[in-house]
């Protein structure tokens, strides 16, 4: 059964973004450090086009071959003429308002996101699913995912986007690793305890 991984970044107050889902604010903490431990750790997690701006284009996956986002953080990609920001996975889009794919590589699961990730979970390989954001499907997999790792930076918002979206019930993790940072960052590795 393969992982899904929420890997996400937050404030210490735990929100992803401030109310518009904006998070442009934790930008600032990627520093040489912190990137050098996403190259090194993490590297699908950094977006194609990003990769090959910083001369990274032919990193190998480590822990993920799949990515699902929400509409929001397609967007944000689609805002800059990016139609397949995660083009070195297969790329899974929850939204019921995108009807059809601007691109070939970008898959719309429009309807029973649980049952697809159900389905991509019991796929047999080595490398996991990467559930990158945003609130609203974190809250509708909450189940569905075996860990989180939590990059908490060093400032606050008062308010914005939770890290999951939707009311639910208790939901308990294990503390795995914590790695920090000069800049101070923290990131947080959890496993669910079932």
């Amino acid at each position: 059964m393969r992982k899904l991984t929420y890997f996400i970044a937050c404030s210490l107050d735990g929100f992803i973004g401030d109310p518009s889902g904006d998070a442009t604010a934790m930008l600032r903490f990627v520093d040489e450090e912190y990137l050098a431990f996403l190259r090194s750790e993490y590297p699908e997690t950094l977006p194609t086009h990003g990769r090959r701006a910083l001369g990274l284009g032919d990193l190998e996956n480590k822990r993920f071959d799949t990515i699902i986002q929400g509409r929001g953080s397609y967007d944000l990609a689609l805002k800059e003429g990016v139609t397949s920001p995660y083009a070195h996975l297969r790329e899974y889009v929850a939204s019921r308002t995108l009807t059809e794919s601007p691109d070939a590589n970008v898959e719309i699961i429009g309807d029973d996101l649980v049952a697809k990730v159900r389905e991509l979970k019991a796929e047999d390989g080595q490398f996991g699913i990467y559930l990158c954001g945003g609130s609203q499907i974190a809250g509708e997999l909450l189940d569905e995912i075996d860990e989180l790792v939590i990059k908490t930076y060093p400032i606050v918002y008062g308010t914005g986007m939770p890290m999951f979206g939707s009311d639910s019930a208790v939901t308990e993790f294990t503390l795995d690793a914590v790695r920090t940072f000069g800049n101070g960052a923290v990131v947080r590795t959890y496993s669910r305890k079932r």
